[in-house]
């Protein structure tokens, strides 16, 4: 049997953030906003929702005239996408099974 996948993870956006804070110490909001593509109140949804799950931190803070906001990647949002990447392979590697 196949293991379930995350369903946070599992949505494209989502999944492009955790990808690109797992590499990352954090990322500015703008940052993501340009990596992703994204409109900006898609990425603000989305990383409340990555917020709310305890797989990403939020840090907001103020530059010289504008706010600042700064994400990071949690341990349990390693986990998940460790885990979702462990997934991913297994239904990988059944479908590279079946070919064979």
């Amino acid at each position: 049997m196949l293991p379930e996948l995350d369903p946070l993870l599992h949505s494209q956006l989502r999944l492009q953030i955790i990808s690109l804070l797992i590499g990352l110490d954090s990322a500015e909001f703008n940052y993501i906003l340009e990596t992703t593509g994204a409109t900006r109140g898609n990425v603000s949804v989305q990383l409340n929702k990555l917020k709310e799950a305890g797989y990403i931190k939020v840090k907001k803070s103020f530059g010289e005239s504008y706010p600042i906001t700064t994400c990071s990647i949690t341990a349990k949002g390693i986990k998940a996408f460790e885990d979702y990447v462990k997934a991913i392979n297994i239904y990988l590697g059944s479908a590279k099974n079946k070919e064979e």
